[in-house]
């Protein structure tokens, strides 16, 4: 259950990301319960063979910001490419054969890729990050994914638990989100409320 709550902010936080990358809201169209729906299938799928959880990546966001190449149909052709080659044990051997400095510069774009555009992100959804509730939640988020590189682990009677350090984030974030008061989205609300009560009494 952990990592199936890590994977659903990860899930959320890419669809959001390529959204961004691809300038089409794909959290309207086709709709986030249903790619949440493809997410939980695959991991059920996955499970019955003592498969992990399934989500999506946050590589494939960086791959398409770099080759600005959007459409499906490749990333299905890539795919049933990488579905095939995995029943090959010499590709598995060329790819392993790979220098680590090689993969470790590729890593190094990617993820780069990500932060860069989860910034940007936030940036176009004018996310004020002066107001000291958004710097609290997002430091601590940040922190958190960073910091805990072990995860927490604990037992419940004869059961261990292990959260990863992105289900400790993507959980505080939550709890602080509805812990912390938010003021001033508070004082919109009640002066739109109050503009509009004025407008009704104008139009009687």
């Amino acid at each position: 259950m952990p990592i199936a709550l890590a994977t659903m902010m990860e899930h959320i936080g890419d669809i959001s990301a390529i959204s961004a990358t691809c300038g089409k809201n794909f959290i309207e169209n086709p709709g986030l319960n249903r790619t949440l729906l493809g997410d939980g299938i695959a991991t059920i799928l996955a499970s019955l063979f003592g498969g992990p959880a399934n989500t999506t990546y946050g590589e494939n966001t960086g791959v398409l910001a770099i080759t600005k190449v959007y459409d499906p149909r490749v990333i299905r052709i890539a795919a049933y490419f990488a579905i095939f080659l995995s029943f090959c044990p010499k590709f598995a051997a060329i790819i392993s054969s790979m220098p680590s400095a090689l993969v470790g510069g590729i890593s190094f774009i990617l993820y780069g890729m990500i932060s860069a555009i989860g910034v940007r992100n936030m940036v176009e959804n004018k996310v004020d990050l002066a107001r000291p509730r958004n710097t609290v939640i997002a430091a601590v988020v940040l922190v958190s994914s960073l910091g805990f590189t072990s995860g927490v682990t604990f037992a419940i009677g004869s059961f261990t638990i292990k959260f990863s350090a992105l289900a400790i984030a993507a959980i505080l974030g939550i709890l602080l989100n509805i812990v912390l008061p938010n003021h001033e989205e508070e004082g919109e609300i009640k002066g739109l409320a109050k503009d509009a009560k004025l407008d009704e009494e104008e139009t009687k």
